[in-house]
């Protein structure tokens, strides 16, 4: 595989090729030792540590062996798989535009059975309206220089009729905050937030707001997606980072528990919706 050109993907190879230098050293053992046991030529090995090959599931299992870290199999090839998917994302992104991102994700919404969404900065794109979809796409867009907005919110439109069908359960979490960021003008923030009192009367979904006047437990995160049991979506400015080592996705899952113990539901946070509404479109301008 050849070196990302995306920065974090390329610094994410680097800390997995520095981690298996470290496990063997601590075992006392040379590269020649490794490529020895595992049956390579030895310049494999310094490939390996130098992050200019990444290694397949099968190396990491061979080095492990051959250190005596065998506990360390499993979250390494987790890291490994994750190294992996953030680069294909990224070429993904600029090679189809946005349509092509929102499109990807399809089968993995379709085959998930429980979602938690945490967001800092936005809304849900579950719970988004066409008009602040076009709103915020067209912004990223405009950002990363991919223009195909249209297509790209009838894509994200369509894909949040996993909230209607199938035996999915949407737990979702915002920070006030959000609420009050303005993205598109007036009318295109009441009408996503009037839509969001609606939408949050779904038996599937759980929506809770983080009040600015929480007692925090937890600081305001980036955003993530958890998806069931295994994955871990973080959205960066850059690229959607794929975390599924089994140890940060349980760091990920204890921070959504805690933010959601901090959020209001159900009337409270009707009622801090609603505020927001009256925020950007007071009654009196009406």
């Amino acid at each position: 595989m050849s070196t990302s050109p995306h920065s974090g993907s390329q610094q994410a190879r680097q800390a997995l090729a520095d981690r298996l230098r470290e496990i063997r050293l601590d075992a006392g053992l040379t590269a020649r030792a490794i490529a020895e046991a595992a049956g390579w030529h030895e310049s494999k090995c310094s490939r390996i540590e130098h992050a200019r090959t990444l290694p397949s599931d099968a190396d990491i299992r061979a080095w492990c062996t051959a250190c005596d870290a065998q506990d360390q199999i499993n979250d390494l090839i987790a890291v490994s798989r994750a190294v992996d998917s953030m680069y294909v994302e990224w070429r993904r992104l600029q090679k189809s535009g946005l349509r092509g991102l929102q499109d990807s994700k399809v089968p993995l919404y379709e085959a998930t059975r429980h979602f938690r969404v945490y967001c800092s900065h936005v809304i849900p794109g579950f719970l988004q309206t066409s008009e602040y979809a076009h709103a915020l796409l067209a912004a990223f867009g405009a950002f990363h220089g991919v223009h195909d907005t249209e297509k790209a919110v009838a894509a994200r439109i369509a894909r949040s009729r996993v909230l209607y069908g199938g035996n999915h359960r949407f737990a979702l979490l915002v920070e006030e905050s959000v609420l009050r960021y303005r993205i598109g003008d007036a009318e295109v923030m009441a009408g996503q937030l009037a839509h969001l009192l609606t939408v949050m009367s779904l038996p599937s979904i759980s929506l809770g707001v983080i009040p600015f006047t929480a007692e925090r437990r937890i600081w305001a995160l980036e955003g993530f997606n958890i998806f069931d049991e295994e994955l871990v979506q973080v959205e960066l400015l850059t690229a959607s980072l794929s975390v599924t080592q089994p140890s940060e996705v349980a760091l990920y899952k204890k921070g959504f528990a805690e933010l959601a113990e901090v959020a209001v539901y159900g009337l409270h946070a009707r009622a801090l919706i609603t505020a927001a509404i009256e925020a950007v479109d007071p009654p009196h301008a009406r």
